[in-house]
C-alpha cells in the first residue's frame, strides 16, 4: 500500500509551481459550479419550463460558449491569457449571481447566452497558460492536473449543491457559483504575475499556420463534435433521466455525480503517467475513450437494473479520463506557434457547438421518442466518433510517412 501510495505521489512530479496555481484557481472556480447539473432540473421544477424550453436554454449556452470561446482565442493572443482569466472570470461570479433574478424565458435565455460568451473566454486562454508554464514533457501532465482540479471541485459541488437545494434552495446556488468565481480572479491577480505573461506571448513565427487550414485537425475537430454531444447528456438528459426513471433525488443525482469527479481525481493522474509510456498514440487512446463513453449509454438500454446507472457511470469516467487529457495533448501538439490560442479556441469550440446542439437535440428527442430512443442515437454518434478517429489516424500515419 505504501508503494502504492508513493508511486501516485510521484506521478505528479516535476509540474511548475504556476500549473500548481492555476489548478488551485480551477478548483476553487469549479467547486461553485454547482449550478449546471441542476439546471436542468431548476428550469422544469423551479421554473416551470417545458422541456424544450430547456432545450432552447441550453442551445442558448451553448452558442454563448462557442463566441466566448472564440473571442476568447482571438483575445489571449492578441493581449495575453492573463487578462482574459482574470476578466472572465471576475464578470462571470458577477453574471450567476444575477442569473437568478431571471424567471421568464427570454430573459433567461438573454441572460445565459451572456454569461457564458464572458465565462468561457476562459477556456482558450488556460490552454495557453498551461502551454506556456509547461515543458514539452510534462503538458499532457499539466492538463490532467487543471483537469483533476475541475473534477475534485465538481464532485464536491453537486453533493453540497444538492445538499444546499433541501436545506435553503435553488438562490444559494447562484451566490456560491458567484462567489467562488470572483474569488478565483482574485487569487488569479495576487498570484500570477503578468511580466510572465508577456514573455510568453512574444514567442510567435512569421505567418503561421491556421487552424482551419489543417486538415487532420479539422477531421479531430469534426470527432470532437460528435464525442461532446454524446458526452454532454450527463449534465442535461441524464440528470432528468435519474430522477424521473430510476426516482433519484437532486442529493442523490449529486452523490453519483460526485463519484464521477471522486474517480478522477483518485486515478485519473496514474492512469495518463501510464498510458503516456506505453507506445500507444493519443488519438487511438483518444478512440478508446470514445468508445467506452459511448457503451455507458447503450447498457441503460440492454440491462434493465438500477445499478447499471452506476457501472455506466463507471464507464464514461473511464473514458472520460483517457478521452480529454489526450485530446487536449493532441490539440496543443498540433499547434503552430504564435496560433496556439486559436488552435485551442477552435479545440473549444467544438465543445460549444455541441452545447447548441446536443442539450437542444437531446431533450427534444427524448420529449418526442423517449429515454431508450434518444441512447440508441447517442450511442450511434460516439460509433461515427470512433469511425472519424480511425480515418484521422489514417491520415496521420500518412503524414509521418512522407
Amino acid at each position: 500500500m505504501k508503494k502504492l501510495f508513493f508511486k501516485y505521489i510521484n506521478s505528479f512530479s516535476g509540474l511548475s509551481k504556476e500549473v500548481w496555481w492555476l489548478a488551485l484557481i480551477t478548483l476553487i472556480n469549479r467547486a461553485g459550479t454547482m449550478v449546471i447539473p441542476f439546471l436542468s432540473i431548476y428550469l422544469t421544477d423551479s421554473l416551470c419550463f417545458t422541456l424544450k424550453d430547456v432545450g432552447w436554454i441550453m442551445s442558448s449556452f451553448g452558442a454563448g460558449s462557442l463566441i466566448g470561446t472564440w473571442l476568447g482565442g482571438k483575445l489571449t493572443d492578441k493581449i495575453g491569457y492573463y487578462k482574459v482569466m482574470v476578466i472572465s472570470l471576475f464578470a462571470t461570479g458577477i453574471g450567476f449571481i444575477s442569473l437568478q433574478f431571471l424567471d421568464t424565458f427570454p430573459t433567461f435565455c438573454l441572460g445565459i447566452f451572456i454569461i457564458m460568451i464572458i465565462a468561457d473566454m476562459f477556456r482558450p486562454a488556460i490552454y495557453v497558460a498551461l502551454n506556456a508554464y509547461s515543458s514539452p514533457e510534462n503538458k499532457t501532465r499539466s492538463l490532467t492536473l487543471i483537469r483533476l482540479a475541475i473534477n475534485l471541485g465538481f464532485s464536491a459541488g453537486p453533493a453540497i449543491g444538492g445538499l444546499i437545494i433541501v436545506s435553503i434552495g435553488y438562490y444559494g446556488l447562484f451566490w456560491l457559483d458567484g462567489i467562488t468565481c470572483i474569488l478565483a480572479s482574485l487569487i488569479l491577480m495576487y498570484i500570477l504575475n503578468p511580466k510572465h505573461t508577456v514573455t510568453a506571448q512574444q514567442e510567435v513565427i512569421i505567418n503561421p499556420k491556421s487552424p482551419y487550414k489543417d486538415g487532420p485537425f479539422i477531421l479531430f475537430f469534426l470527432a470532437m463534435i460528435f464525442f461532446s454531444i454524446s458526452f454532454i447528456q450527463y449534465f442535461s438528459t441524464i440528470p432528468i433521466y435519474y430522477k424521473e426513471i430510476h426516482l433519484l433525488s437532486e442529493f442523490d443525482i449529486g452523490l453519483l455525480l460526485g463519484l464521477n469527479g471522486f474517480l478522477i481525481f483518485t486515478l485519473e493522474m496514474p492512469l495518463i503517467k501510464y498510458l503516456e509510456k506505453s507506445n500507444i498514440s493519443k488519438v487511438t487512446l483518444i478512440l478508446w475513450g470514445a468508445a467506452l463513453t459511448g457503451f455507458s449509454f447503450l447498457i441503460l438500454n440492454v440491462l434493465p437494473w438500477l445499478s447499471i446507472i452506476i457501472i455506466g457511470m463507471l464507464l464514461m469516467t473511464i473514458g472520460e479520463m483517457i478521452a480529454f487529457p489526450f485530446s487536449n495533448a493532441f490539440a496543443l501538439q498540433r499547434a503552430q506557434k504564435g496560433k496556439t490560442g486559436e488552435y485551442m479556441a477552435f479545440y473549444s469550440i467544438a465543445f460549444s457547438i455541441a452545447h447548441i446542439i446536443g442539450h437542444n437535440t437531446g431533450m427534444r428527442l427524448v420529449d418526442s421518442f423517449g429515454f431508450t430512443a434518444t441512447w440508441y442515437v447517442v450511442s450511434v454518434l460516439m460509433g461515427l466518433c470512433v469511425l472519424i478517429l480511425f480515418l484521422l489516424q489514417y491520415y496521420l500515419n500518412r503524414e509521418v510517412s512522407q
